[in-house]
């Protein structure tokens, strides 16, 4: 988008879609869009209640609609959530640096999420499965807190049934009429099929599930540079003017969000950082 990238351009909401309560998915359409990378994030606002930091989940491919998925935790994101389709809301973006998916063509790739985190790597699957010839064995794996907070469980039913990738789903807590894998999302990777010499990993969810899962994978023999992982935090600005997002010598918004596991391991090791 051309523009100045602090001033928002008025995006319009063509499609409002609860996922599950508390998370909704909007398709928006904003004047001189021209598309994203996987990972890429922009800047949400309403005037007069604030401005938010939300990844792109939809697909790259797609260069006219722009889909945002957010949960409902704060003041800008209820009120984001409270908007209906034909309403409009700010849009600044897109920004920060994506998945390094052209970069793991011809090797394994296992996409790892916990809860929301699922919206941010959403974009990876859709890229891989436009370009499935391109890449090894695909894994997904993702956790929630329970069954009924599963995101994209439909999608996820029908990208199952294509065969195309394997996909594991995990819930922290079930009910007894629940009849899948319990456990948190680091409890499936011993049954994933990888040959770690040859495999890129990317990972998106709360820090400590990003850590304890890069950890299993280095276990596993996977590189620390082929280990990607993204750090959504603090993000205001998004371009590193503010330093709200700084992480050691690092802007999140502008070095990231998207970092290698050795750069990350570090500095996730400080605590309080």
């Amino acid at each position: 988008m051309k523009t100045d990238p602090m001033v928002p351009v008025l995006a319009q909401i063509t499609r409002k879609h609860m996922e599950i309560p508390g998370v909704v998915t909007f398709e928006v359409e904003a004047p001189g869009w021209t598309g994203f990378g996987p990972g890429q994030f922009n800047m949400l606002s309403l005037f007069g209640v604030g401005e938010i930091a939300i990844s792109i989940s939809g697909s790259c491919h797609d260069t006219d609609r722009i889909v945002h998925t957010i949960r409902d935790v704060g003041a800008v994101s209820h009120a984001l959530t409270m908007l209906e389709e034909g309403d409009t809301m700010g849009l600044r973006g897109p920004f920060g640096a994506p998945w390094p998916v052209a970069g793991a063509k011809g090797r394994d790739v296992i996409v790892a999420a916990g809860g929301l985190g699922l919206a941010p790597v959403r974009p990876i699957l859709y890229h891989l499965l436009a370009n499935r010839g391109d890449y090894g064995k695909v894994t997904l794996l993702y956790g929630a807190r329970r069954p009924e907070e599963i995101l994209f469980e439909q999608e996820l039913g029908q990208w199952r049934s294509q065969l195309d990738l394997d996909i594991e789903v995990t819930v922290d807590h079930a009910a007894p009429d629940w009849h899948g894998h319990v456990g948190v999302v680091t409890t499936l990777f011993p049954s994933a099929d990888f040959d770690p010499d040859n495999t890129t990993a990317f990972l998106c969810g709360p820090e400590i599930m990003m850590r304890f899962a890069a950890n299993a994978l280095t276990d596993a023999g996977v590189g620390t540079r082929d280990i990607f992982l993204s750090m959504e935090r603090n993000m205001q600005c998004g371009i590193g003017l503010c330093g709200h997002c700084q992480l050691g010598p690092h802007f999140v918004c502008k070095d990231g969000p998207v970092f290698d596991w050795a750069t990350m391991r570090p500095l996730m090791s400080v605590k309080e950082l």
